[in-house]
């Protein structure tokens, strides 16, 4: 019995450590790339759309063809035949299908990363996000705390009538104000795992970090681009792309050959009959026309579509540059003027001993708090910055 209650005990407290445990950054992208029904979904139509490659160049059915004439005004008797064909491409087509095949193969895949990564990306935003708000949580208990002491200490001062009631209704308000504020952080951050929930293909993850364990240094712009230019499987997809129409090209003028023919035919006529193999060709004169033209005209469109998409990335990266560096200039300024500086804590104090008037004290205390807020903010935007900045490395 006593055995028993020890399984028990230590079940349930290792049922209580799982259901407590909450995700890293790694690990909550890891498990929406295996959970997201979106990319489950391309998955199962990676599989449909590589079969349908080969389709093309799948061999015809074989035709099977018979005559059996005995109607007519003839001396011989009746005519009989049976003949059995096999039609087909020129040969080296199949080589050239078969490269082309694997080139498609290979933009569908990159296709699937380039999937991945707009999926993961809000993934990553949204656990920043939450971050954040944490970090405000914490900061806003403190200042629920500091407000109930500032209002216990004007009941004090109420209560020997050296304050008036609107100065205690203003505290009382105040402190109210501190704990909405907490309220809808948290249902900010309910609406938030709401959203990774959709993500996680609807199974909930616990996310529950306060340190962004992430520094705000990145690369300089020429690095980056370069790294960017090499890794990004958006740029994979835009010269696969080129990669398949050379390809098609290929296709195209390797089918301006004829097709062929091959076969067994027999014929039976007044008690004799001959045999012997059937063979032929198709002359490609109609509809193979402008082919070629048309898979060279895709190839420049295609080379044009690179161009474009990567002045497009190139300007876009610059512009994500250059706000990055100039909030981090702006935030380094922050954190020097406010870094060991407790203004919240002086200025209750000075309160408590009667320097400054309630109002003042309020005043003084909501500049230096939206001054901390906005420092940080602007941390939790760098880093979304940088996450939209490294997206390739997804």
């Amino acid at each position: 019995m006593v055995k028993n209650l020890l399984f028990a005990s230590c079940g349930y407290f290792l049922f209580i450590g799982a259901a407590a445990q909450t995700f890293t950054i790694d690990q909550v992208l890891n498990e929406i790339e295996q959970n997201n029904k979106q990319l489950q979904a391309f998955q199962l139509q990676m599989e449909s759309r590589q079969l349908d490659l080969k389709l093309p160049f799948h061999l015809p059915n074989p035709l099977v063809s018979a005559y059996y004439l005995p109607v007519g005004s003839n001396s011989t008797g009746a005519y009989s035949e049976f003949q059995i064909s096999q039609s087909f491409e020129y040969p080296t087509i199949y080589s050239t299908g078969k490269r082309l095949i694997e080139q498609q193969k290979r933009k569908i895949q990159l296709e699937y990363d380039v999937l991945r990564q707009e999926v993961l990306l809000p993934a990553k935003k949204y656990c920043l996000d939450l971050i954040f708000l944490n970090r405000r949580k914490n900061v806003e208990e403190n200042r629920v705390r500091q407000a109930k002491q500032v209002l216990e200490f004007i009941q004090i001062l109420f209560e020997k009538d050296e304050v008036g009631i609107l100065v205690l209704n203003k505290a009382r308000i105040a402190w109210m104000q501190d704990q909405f504020t907490i309220e809808q952080i948290e249902n900010d951050k309910r609406n938030i795992l709401v959203s990774l929930q959709k993500l996680n293909g609807g199974e909930e993850i616990s996310f529950d970090e306060t340190d962004y364990k992430d520094n705000f240094e990145i690369p300089g712009l020429d690095s980056l681009w370069q790294e960017k230019s090499l890794i990004d499987p958006a740029f994979e997809v835009w010269s696969q792309n080129e990669v398949v129409s050379l390809e098609q090209i290929k296709l195209a003028k390797a089918r301006l050959l004829p097709n062929l023919t091959a076969g067994l035919n027999y014929q039976g006529i007044m008690g004799s009959n001959y045999s012997g193999i059937y063979g032929g060709l198709s002359i490609p004169l109609w509809n193979r026309k402008d082919k070629v033209n048309n898979a060279e005209a895709n190839h420049r469109y295609q080379q044009s579509v690179s161009t474009a998409q990567t002045i497009e990335v190139y300007t876009t990266l610059l512009e994500q540059f250059n706000q990055y560096q100039l909030l981090l200039d702006k935030l380094r300024e922050y954190q020097s003027t406010l870094s060991g500086i407790d203004s919240e804590a002086l200025l209750l104090t000075a309160y408590e001993l009667g320097e400054i008037s309630f109002v003042e004290y309020y005043m003084e205390q909501q500049f230096y708090r939206k001054a901390y807020d906005k420092m940080m903010q602007m941390e939790s935007e760098l880093l979304r910055i940088k996450t939209d900045l490294l997206k390739h490395q997804l």
